[in-house]
């Protein structure tokens, strides 16, 4: 078996790469800047392109002007870029320009600490575009996920043309894990779907009010308009409030009526009557002092969400269905433990958080769990 040494932004390149990833454009940016070195010794000898823009804003433009051609994008950024990437992403979401965006985040706010994790930008990926229409957040807990929900995002970018993040973290893209690329399944590789038809294109036409368009790339024979302003079908701007209305509702629709189809999750069952909710790197904590409660007979079931946007509630609300007491843990003040309350309602979810610069320990969990009262 061959085992593959990597960091887990290394394992996201190569998963990049073998969804079909040729092209990426992105400034350097610690944590995240080996995804960029690592596509550059990927792409050119494949016949891709790697370019390192001016800054985070043209980096983002070369990744729109890459896909609307047709190619598969990925760029990487950390929080402060992610800032500069938000006008971008906002064009990517009207105009549903498919690209995978990579966030390897760092504790904040603003510059914050460069080498220093934690999971800030949670909310951030979910509601910083204009509109604040829906977008899709994987988060990976270790090299393995890094590779595998890479390739999940592009399909899920192809398929439901818009941008899809990876919400990974500096502990995550930074550690350097073994495993076997070769022996990790991945998903059957999609593409948009090309318009193939005698009639006149339509490059916003879907055939439902919760599909994505077909597609056709700028610069081939037919004409292709895209905008970022309110459109119709045609892609001509429009005032027109029913037009208008029509396109939101449908670009919500598109992803929160299909997230049940990309809910990725891992979930470890016990008898007991609390549920541990984590995501990312506080995951692997959590795993190491689930163990030792177990032996020690205080069993904790455990829910690791690795699709945090859009909500998959269904998932949670079945799952936590039989458990008295929830207990959220994330590095940060609480930015997911708010979603898992608005679904649970009706069940007292405690929550810890921690978001100084360190990783939250086994001991720090295994002590909230066992407390009466979990930290709020």
């Amino acid at each position: 078996m061959a085992q593959n040494f990597m960091e887990g932004n290394e394992a996201v390149a190569w998963g990049a790469f073998r969804a079909g990833c040729r092209f990426f454009a992105g400034y350097p940016i610690t944590p995240a800047t080996t995804i960029l070195n690592t596509m550059l010794k990927l792409l050119p000898p494949a016949g891709g392109i790697c370019i390192q823009g001016e800054d985070e804003i043209a980096s983002m433009g070369f990744c729109l002007g890459a896909s609307m051609a047709g190619m598969k994008v990925l760029t990487a950024t950390s929080g402060p870029g992610i800032s500069l990437y938000s006008e971008n992403i906002s064009f990517a979401i009207g105009s549903e320009i498919p690209l995978v965006i990579v966030d390897v985040q760092r504790l904040g706010p603003s510059t914050g600490s460069a080498t220093r994790g934690a999971d800030g930008d949670i909310q951030f990926l979910r509601w910083g575009n204009t509109g604040g229409l829906p977008v899709v957040v994987l988060a990976p807990v270790n090299a393995v996920d890094c590779y595998q929900l890479t390739a999940h995002a592009f399909n899920i970018a192809e398929t439901l043309r818009c941008p899809v993040f990876i919400a990974s973290n500096k502990e995550t893209g930074m550690t350097k894990e073994s495993f076997d690329m070769d022996a990790v399944e991945l998903p059957k590789i999609k593409n948009r779907i090309r318009y193939a038809s005698d009639k006149p294109f339509l490059p916003f036409a879907a055939r439902n009010d919760h599909a994505a368009p077909e597609y056709l790339p700028i610069g081939g024979p037919a004409l292709v308009r895209q905008t970022s302003s309110t459109h119709g079908m045609d892609g001509y701007i429009t005032v027109d409030r029913e037009v208008i209305a029509k396109n939101q509702d449908r670009l919500e629709k598109k992803l929160e009526t299909c997230v049940d189809q990309f809910t990725f999750y891992d979930f470890f069952d016990a008898d007991t009557d609390t549920l541990l909710i984590t995501y990312g790197v506080t995951s692997r904590a959590a795993k190491t002092a689930l163990s030792g409660l177990n032996a020690a007979g205080t069993p904790v079931a455990h829910l690791i969400l690795k699709t945090l946007w859009p909500v998959p509630e269904n998932l949670i609300r079945k799952i936590a269905a039989k458990f008295r007491k929830i207990v959220v843990v994330e590095m940060n003040l609480g930015q997911y433990a708010r979603e898992i309350r608005r679904i649970l309602n009706d069940k007292p979810v405690a929550f810890f958080g921690q978001m100084d610069g360190n990783m939250i320990p086994p001991s720090r969990i295994k002590e909230v769990l066992t407390h009466d009262q979990p930290a709020q």
